[in-house]
């Protein structure tokens, strides 16, 4: 009997991620000071970027692909867990939660992310999100004598838990309509056997972009959001407004370009109203929150509908623009919670927008950064949000909607309400309490690094536009 291992080279990311994760999960029992666990974690992860260097195939009878479409979003996964992790040293020393398994479950979560990028088999897909998912639910109960952070976990657990049954019936249904888990082999059931029109296969469609609408925090999925959001710590809060939401995407345009890409024409009939619901009402309700953290949160929402336009346009140019966003978005949205995390001291949280008044004032340097965070999440040039946003409403565009794009520019502007009103609080009101800001050399690092990229992609677009082109090619 002939048995052959299979080719382990387009899964040896993955494989060192792991290893990565179980070795700082041993020797957090050694190492007492946790400042050496976290700059291991983070330079972990650098060199597990190395290794996607020639990580391409498929693996696992077909399973499990390695391209530049799941390369492009392994490098937003490990951006955001490097300066996730990078905000979080002070942090957690400040919430009194420094324990070593934090950096291993952001790891972990990372790793399931991973998974789903590169999943060719919706089986694979599950065992991605799960274990993404799952790893996510402790970080956001991370502060474990916070009864917020607890309902947090909570919730985030429950309409988890939903979101995954939708999603499983919905691939027990598309399995037993086509009798297979793999991606292309559902797609040529359904074009050889004309189940375009069939009624169950359409409802499983439905219930796998339930799921995936969960997941990105896309209305009327996003109910979860803003309570989690502001529950969890704030830098897991970074951490999962960035990883889980591109995860989410880069599973839902694999599946729907190509399980479901003969079905084009219904799987855009349900997006377009979930984009449309998203910019409503995340732009819409962020108006009246007063917590920068649930802002925040309705913020996330509504660019979860912009970035859908992406998948809408159903096309290369529609994914290259959707990734584009997703890796702009990681920075400019890590970059504002970072400056949030700044203003946390002892007996002192910083989360009310409030507490930015006179800003500027105090400290002029903090609020010029934090001005540029808006300004960018706001969509106004040179920074790099407006660049995301142009290039998923041209794309959106040549496809054929105009009216969407024309809904979407008047909700961006509605946005810059809200946005611009965080900057008026630092710049054109008096400090009202002494704020002192907690740093550190981490802090400082991941401020300049989001800073920069947010600045220098909106001045040299061609830096992240070009190298999403190039991964989408062969997609």
């Amino acid at each position: 009997m002939n048995f052959q291992l299979p080719d382990i080279g387009p899964v040896i990311p993955e494989l060192v991620m792991t290893g990565l994760a179980l070795i700082l999960l041993t020797a957090e029992l050694f190492i007492k000071n946790k400042k050496v666990l976290a700059f291991a974690s983070s330079v972990g992860v650098g060199g597990v970027a190395f290794t996607l260097i020639g990580a391409s195939g498929t693996t696992f009878g077909g399973m499990f692909i390695s391209d530049g479409y799941s390369t492009f979003f392994k490098l937003i996964f490990f951006i955001n867990a490097i300066l996730s992790i990078l905000i979080s040293v002070k942090y957690i020393a400040i919430e009194k939660v420094n324990f070593g398994e934090y950096y291993s479950l952001i790891l972990f979560s990372t790793l399931g992310m991973m998974i789903m990028a590169s999943a060719a088999d919706l089986i694979v897909l599950y065992l991605g999100l799960e274990l993404m998912a799952l790893s996510t639910y402790i970080l956001a109960g991370f502060i474990r004598y916070d009864v917020r952070s607890n309902e947090a976990a909570l919730k985030y657990l429950l309409l988890g838990a939903f979101s995954s049954a939708f999603l499983l019936y919905g691939i027990s249904m598309v399995y037993g309509l086509t009798g297979t888990t793999d991606l292309k082999a559902i797609a040529q059931f359904i074009t050889t056997h004309g189940l375009t029109a069939n009624h169950s296969l359409l409802l499983s469609m439905l219930l796998i972009a339930i799921a995936f609408g969960f997941k990105i925090a896309a209305v009327p999925f996003h109910m979860w959001a803003p309570d989690v959001y502001e529950g969890a710590p704030t830098s897991i809060t970074a951490f999962m407004s960035v990883g889980p939401k591109a995860a989410g995407f880069a599973a839902l345009g694999r599946v729907f370009m190509i399980a479901f890409g003969s079905m084009q024409f219904e799987w855009t009939a349900i997006l377009i109203p979930l984009s449309i619901l998203s910019m409503a009402v995340g732009n819409i309700v962020a108006i009246a929150q007063t917590n920068i953290k649930r802002m925040l949160a309705y913020s996330s929402i509504a660019h979860a509908g912009y970035v859908l336009l992406g998948v809408i346009v159903a096309n290369n140019e529609g994914l290259a623009g959707m990734m584009t966003y997703l890796m702009i978005y990681a920075f400019m949205n890590i970059g504002a919670f970072a400056v949030v995390i700044m203003l946390r001291t002892e007996g002192f949280k910083g989360e009310d927008i409030k507490d930015y008044e006179g800003l500027a004032k105090t400290h002029p340097l903090l609020a010029a950064i934090m001005l540029i965070f808006m300004f960018s999440l706001a969509g106004i040039p040179p920074t790099a949000g407006f660049i995301g946003k142009l290039y998923v409403f041209m794309n959106a565009i040549d496809a054929g909607y105009t009216w969407l794009v024309i809904v979407a520019v008047i909700f961006s502007v509605i946005s810059a309400y809200f946005y611009l009103r965080i900057v008026m609080y630092m710049y054109m009101r008096e400090p009202k309490v002494e704020v002192s800001i907690s740093t550190s050399p981490s802090m400082n690092l991941a401020l300049i690094v989001t800073t920069v990229a947010v600045l220098a992609i909106g001045v040299f677009p061609s830096i992240v536009v070009d190298l999403a082109k190039a991964a989408i090619s062969g997609f």
